[in-house]
């Protein structure tokens, strides 16, 4: 019998804002526990929400990046359940009106390219941290009320190539509007996993299961791979697809069962009393739009199209808006943009791996790359010095200021070279004279003696020209 394989993804990202979406407390990554809470967070009695504006407007962009209808009138619910790591023992969520519904994504999976639908997406809270050991158990509010967007997509996706495929490109669109740091590393982007089989030709859907917190995409693959081939192993001896949720463990690339699937009606749903609807004008909408940063499909084409750049250089300058950004500040600073992508691509991704840093926490700056590469097409310094001067703009050092007091620069003017030529020739007669008779590689050891003498910082394209000129003219 064959199956085929029908996976849904919900994502949760985590919103860059300055405070929690219904308190005023600081959102910061890898503070101290229970650092940044207020008495909101913690659920006191009598506490009351107010909403984040930023978060709304986070939501409208993050619905316009995705091809989304934006909601024009929209309340918040709650879904309740308990757990330590809660303490108002409910969640303000969206249930009956997302922010967003009905949007799509392009991905691209062995040279076929396919639409990803989103059935919608919600704006909610985030939940705390547990942390437990053997004798104890604790508990870090920072989290509780972080701003969340959860991405809901259609049950398009067909594999777990596909499902990859869909977090790149989810993740890159939401990294380019610059809402999100979307880092799986630090919790900022989340995936959960809804998989089920059905024998081919059958419009019956299998029963699913659910994996949720999945912390990186190459455990999302295999997870998913995972779950495809036990569903079909289960369903081939006989049995049945529990619905359940499961974890991806990761010493045995295998799920583990954890509980049974909740229901909608588990979580008794109802309009949250204490948060007014919320009103989204079309001049506001319009505002935000206009906002909106170029994504990376047409970065992508402006590359190749405007920039002469190859589909390969344009699909890695976009992995991350950072590097997109830097570039294009380096093409308006005068820099080739053929050389500063082969800079990005290669020296700099090689430092920045190299360190464990993002690029935007070093002291390089666009200037100071294309300040770089015109001393390399001007002649100043020579692609071998250029390496010495990168190291200095590293350090946030003016390129052509470096170059000068680290002695790079390159000997290029003819006035001060001809000297040099004109000495070489005259102590080295018998390569002249293999030159004469038509042995080409005397050239080679006259360009070398040259450079000898001037510590290998003549021009060799001057050098080269000045020497062909000497020894046609013996």
């Amino acid at each position: 019998m064959n199956f085929q394989t029908t996976i849904g993804l919900e994502v949760h990202v985590e919103l860059k804002t300055n405070s929690k979406i219904y308190s005023p407390s600081p959102v910061e990554y890898g503070d101290q526990p229970n650092a940044n809470t207020n008495v909101i967070d913690w659920g006191y009695p009598g506490v009351l929400p107010t909403l984040n504006k930023g978060v709304v407007r986070d939501g409208i962009m993050a619905g316009l990046a995705l091809h989304a209808q934006i909601a024009r009138r929209m309340h918040f619910d709650r879904k309740n359940y308990f757990y330590p790591d809660n303490p108002k023992a409910y969640q303000i969520t969206q249930s009956a009106t997302p922010i967003a519904h009905d949007g799509w994504i392009e991905i691209e999976v062995d040279g076929k390219k396919k639409k990803i639908g989103i059935e919608e997406m919600h704006i909610e809270e985030d939940a705390g941290k547990n942390t437990h050991t053997s004798k104890y158990s604790y508990v870090d509010l920072n989290r509780q009320g972080t701003p969340l967007i959860e991405i809901v997509s259609k049950p398009d996706i067909a594999s777990p190539e596909e499902a990859v495929a869909y977090l790149e490109a989810l993740r890159q669109r939401i990294q380019f509007t610059g809402i999100s740091d979307v880092k799986m590393e630090e919790g900022s982007m989340r995936v959960d996993t809804n998989i089920s089989i059905r024998p081919i030709g059958s419009d019956k859907f299998g029963t699913k299961t659910e994996m949720k917190n999945i912390n990186s995409f190459n455990y999302v693959r295999k997870a998913l791979a995972f779950e495809e081939k036990r569903h079909q192993n289960v369903i081939m001896s006989g049995g049945q697809i529990a619905q359940e949720t499961r974890r991806y463990d990761e010493p045995t690339g295998t799920t583990i069962s954890m509980r049974s699937k909740e229901g909608a009606d588990d979580y008794r749903y109802f309009p949250e009393p204490d948060l007014p609807p919320v009103e989204v004008s079309e001049d506001w909408i319009k505002e935000i739009e206009d906002e909106m940063p170029v994504m990376p499909g047409e970065r992508r084409k402006h590359y190749v199209d405007d920039l002469g750049l190859s589909d390969y250089d344009a699909m890695v300058l976009t992995q991350t808006k950072e590097m997109s950004d830097f570039f294009e500040e380096a093409i308006k600073d005068g820099g080739d943009p053929k050389r500063v992508a082969n800079y990005l691509m290669n020296d700099v991704n090689s430092y920045l791996n190299d360190q464990h840093v993002d690029l935007q926490d070093t002291k390089l700056t666009p200037a100071n790359l294309a300040g770089m590469v015109k001393l390399i097409d001007d002649g100043t310094i020579s692609s071998k010095m250029a390496k010495k001067v990168f190291k200095g703009i590293l350090n946030g050092e003016e390129p052509q200021a470096y170059a000068k007091e680290h002695g790079l620069v390159q000997l290029s003017d003819p006035a001060q070279l001809q000297p040099i030529v004109d000495d070489v020739l005259a102590n080295n007669q018998q390569s002249v004279d293999d030159y004469k008779n038509g042995k080409d590689r005397a050239v080679g050891y006259l360009m070398g003696q040259i450079m000898k003498q001037t510590h290998g910082k003549a021009n060799p394209k001057i050098v080269t020209q000045l020497l062909m000129k000497s020894l046609k003219a013996m």
